[in-house]
């Protein structure tokens, strides 16, 4: 039995010949179009007191078979992110496991040759266990004030064991792509990685509906020069991908389960390079309720809600190139995000000047849902 089987998923795609998105669910292997005008977007169905439920009895049309939609062979159909007007956060540096990377890329200014010999004098220097600090804790303060007399205090370490979480923005509303799309690095990019994540879906109340797939594509050599490069490093065209499908939390699937998920992560380049790796969401240093309510409440809202990437403990360094030389994307890598309740999110790398540009915003939207009588 298919997970697409057992969840209630909510989704987009585009048909052929124009026109508005379609809002999509799963039912019985087939992909079926559940638009209509009490909820004509997926921000209207998450604003709803029960989105599974609405989504679980909506009536609709079969699109196409489920497995075509996702190979990429059912004609005139295209899968897009699942979510459209929500804005698109993210979560930096939730995995104390992984932060030593984040330091890394600071230190070493943007080099990735530099990397291996800064990774064994940092290991040497500060030790590998960071694991087990709560984030702001007296216990984390007291590691601060050790390494800041050791010399080796980091903007990085302060959004990792200190008490305020980072949250930025990804990108703009609709500028998302979803399963089957390109993923664009930076031209000036020569050290980058994906980042196999899963993203929550929010209300504007902050209520957290369900969960998706995520790539936080990555250029570790723009921001390691400077964290206040973190957009051009973040936010560039094709950037962020998530899918296939939000899968909502009803009574078979909830939060507590996505704090309990394995993302796995495998990279296939055409030079027959091959990466695999994972996440443990368990090990996450910051709960996801915690990373909500940094992003929403009094302090911030979202009118049309949110999908909030939730960071990832994974930052490769298996060599590509040569000893020493860490990981690096190529054009044409094949990047597979996967986790058996939320399926897989797969995307080809290209960059981000040749990727399909972003051109249907929220206007454009509003106006297609107009012209069908959708408003």
């Amino acid at each position: 039995m298919s997970v697409f089987d057992e969840g209630i998923f909510l989704g987009r795609v585009r048909l052929d010949g124009g026109g508005h998105p379609r809002i999509v669910t799963v039912r019985d292997g087939k992909v079926v179009d559940i638009t209509a005008k009490a909820a004509p977007t997926v921000r209207d169905i998450c604003e709803m007191d029960d989105p599974a439920g609405y989504v679980r009895s909506a009536q609709g049309n079969v699109v196409a078979d489920l497995d075509a939609v996702l190979e990429g062979r059912a004609d005139g159909v295209t899968l897009l992110s699942p979510v459209d007007l929500q804005a698109i956060k993210a979560s930096g540096v939730t995995f104390v496991v992984s932060l030593l990377e984040r330091v890394i890329e600071e230190q070493a200014k943007g080099d990735a040759g530099r990397a291996d010999q800064l990774r064994g004098e940092m290991l040497a220097l500060i030790g590998e266990d960071l694991s087990q600090l709560v984030p702001g804790s007296d216990a984390a303060m007291a590691v601060k004030a050790k390494l800041i007399e050791k010399g080796v205090w980091s903007q990085y370490l302060e959004v990792g064991i200190g008490p305020d979480a980072e949250i930025f923005t990804k990108c703009q509303p609709m500028a998302s792509v979803g399963h089957g799309a390109s993923v664009g690095l930076h031209p000036i990019s020569t050290w980058n990685n994906p980042e196999p994540e899963v993203a929550l879906v929010v209300s504007s109340t902050g209520e957290i509906l369900g969960a998706t797939l995520g790539n936080d594509v990555n250029l570790r050599d723009v921001e390691g020069r400077s964290a206040l490069l973190l957009g051009k490093a973040k936010d560039n065209n094709a950037s962020a991908a998530l899918g296939p499908f939000i899968r909502l939390f009803d009574g078979d699937f909830s939060l507590d389960d996505v704090k309990q998920m394995e993302i796995a992560l495998e990279v296939v380049g055409e030079d027959g390079f091959r990466l695999s790796g994972h996440s443990s969401m368990s090990q996450i240093s910051r709960t996801p309720e915690s990373l909500v309510a940094a992003a929403l409440g009094t302090h911030h809202q979202y009118p049309d809600g949110l999908a909030l990437y939730l960071g990832t403990m994974f930052a490769p360094v298996q060599d590509r190139d040569g000893e020493g030389k860490g990981f690096t994307h190529k054009r044409g890598d094949v990047v597979t995000i996967s986790t058996p309740a939320l399926g897989a999110l797969v995307n080809t790398v290209g960059l981000c000047t040749e990727c399909a540009p972003w051109t249907y915003g929220p206007r454009a939207l509003m106006g297609d849902l107009a012209r069908a009588g959708l408003l």
